[in-house]
């Protein structure tokens, strides 16, 4: 049977009852503001570097190259924790993992602001990269599978927000430590050991909400994942959507398993894994955490002192939070291509910009520093805006529910990979060929990432996770019919 030819075998979503209003909503949101401690506690983790690093780097007697490795080994790290922490939430649930992750968060925080030095450093930051890269898989896939279709791109959404949220957190607190108490020995624990307290919470937080419904239903579950639906959703609401979520789980465990030879037996799904990774890479090779990472040195690069880069960095962190904001408003509003294409037409963009300019404005001028600022905000805002929030969603969206912790963590372990190499050589790269030749790289690069998602990435916006799982294990999904539907 051809693809165009499948029948339909689960109820329409617009048959579904209206979402309503009620308590169950304020319900909701607060166990969306609790999971996302996850993503501030991401965030924070991999910013707080931008600023520690110096005075770091001092104490601890750091080279060129250990300062990579302290830098990088979160990152690496990160990889692991986003496989490892897929597998386990697909055994364990996604709410007992994420409890498991604010407990690695707070010890990974504790052994690095108690390092005597580099090894111990390091190995705290491994910790803090298991975490980090767990809570970027299973957080936006718990977020995903508790939201209603009708505003999941914004809900699941906000871990990304958070995200942004706890980097603009990192710098600004970097700033006023750095500033005020700069001359301290040791004033880079101080920034690393505000980690503690979102941790302390999301671990606290995560005992008290619900597991998500979806994965009780995978387990057989059913009369739980009403109780838990009912929680978050009108008691009509709840029953259909449960009915719906079992047909289709019915229907995948003939077609998908949750194993490594799902992938392997299935081209559909296995051509699904491939765009997660590609996504997930492209939105890597940006360099959008080169500039998270190292703001602080490419602004002083640029021009800056070094207590004026500390300052000027949280501009980029403003811009991310408003582009975040932005985005939540989006993602229920234009569907996830279009708003991933206008994100990678834009950064390119910048990129070029920005190494015209720095070619362009020759070292000295007083103006150099400046109008590279504003074109890296730029840069930045247009990330934010259109492709971070819409890559995480998107990812959290395409896999099946069988599968679908293993498929995220497949795809965001390549997304750390990408990103831990170039947390690494980032500096090699921009003391080889520069701002400019570093920026046209990225520029380059872009062209391909637009490519790509033009011709790959799937639309799922306005759809629930049952009709996008339908369509991605039969090859709906790749249809120029259903990848250019603009649902209303």
């Amino acid at each position: 049977m051809t693809t165009a030819e499948s029948p339909r075998t689960i109820t329409d979503h617009s048959k579904l009852p209206p979402l309503g209003h009620g308590p169950f909503r304020r319900r909701l949101h607060s166990v969306a503001l609790i999971a996302t401690l996850g993503g501030l506690l991401f965030g924070y983790d991999t910013g707080v570097i931008n600023g520690a690093l110096e005075p770091m780097k001092e104490e601890l007697g750091l080279t060129a190259f250990t300062e990579g490795v302290v830098t990088s080994s979160l990152l690496f790290a990160a990889a692991f924790g986003a496989m490892i922490g897929g597998r386990v939430a697909d055994k364990l649930g996604r709410r007992q993992t994420i409890i498991g992750l604010a407990v690695l968060f707070l010890l990974g925080t504790i052994t690095c602001v108690f390092s005597p030095g580099f090894g111990v450093m390091v190995i705290g930051r491994i910790i803090l990269g298991l975490a980090v890269g767990g809570a970027s898989t299973v957080v936006p896939v718990y977020l995903a599978e508790v939201a209603p279709y009708e505003i999941r791109g914004s809900l699941a959404g906000r871990n990304e927000l958070m995200i942004v949220v706890g980097q603009l957190a990192a710098f600004v607190i970097n700033a006023i430590i750095g500033n005020v108490w700069g001359e301290h020995e040791g004033v880079w624990r101080y920034m690393l050991a505000i980690a503690a307290l979102p941790a302390i919470c999301l671990m606290v937080g995560m005992i008290r909400v619900p597991e998500s419904p979806r994965w009780l239903i995978s387990q057989g579950r059913r009369d739980e994942a009403y109780e838990v639906l009912s929680t978050i959703r009108s008691q009509q609401r709840a029953r259909a959507e449960v009915d719906m979520i079992a047909e289709v789980k019915e229907l995948e465990e003939k077609q998908v398993h949750g194993t490594w030879s799902a992938i392997r037996d299935s081209r559909w799904v296995r051509r699904i894994v491939l765009v997660g990774i590609g996504l997930g890479v492209a939105q890597q090779l940006t360099g959008i955490n080169a500039i998270m990472y190292y703001g602080q040195s490419v602004l002083k690069d640029a021009g800056f002192t070094s207590n004026a880069a500390l300052i000027a960095n949280i501009a980029p962190g403003i811009i991310a939070v408003v582009g975040s904001a932005t985005a939540l408003w989006l993602m229920n509003r234009i569907n996830r291509r279009t708003t991933l294409i206008v994100g990678y037409a834009s950064t390119t963009t910048f990129h070029f910009l920005i190494g015209i300019a720095s070619l362009a404005i020759p070292e000295g001028n007083s103006i150099r520093p400046y109008v590279l600022l504003v074109l890296i905000v730029g840069f930045v805002g247009s990330m934010q805006t259109f492709l971070n929030v819409a890559t995480w969603v998107l990812l959290s969206e395409i896999f099946p529910l069988q599968i679908r912790g293993l498929a995220i963590g497949i795809s965001v372990f390549c997304l750390w990979m990408t990103n831990a190499f170039l947390g690494l050589f980032f500096p090699t790269i921009v003391e080889a060929i520069g701002i400019t030749g570093t920026f046209f790289m990225f520029g380059v690069i872009g062209l391909f990432a637009l490519a790509f998602v033009y011709t790959q990435a799937p639309e799922t916006r306005g759809r629930t996770l049952e009709e996008v799982e339908e369509d991605v294990t039969t090859g709906a999904i790749y249809t120029h019919h259903l990848r250019g539907r603009i649902h209303s």
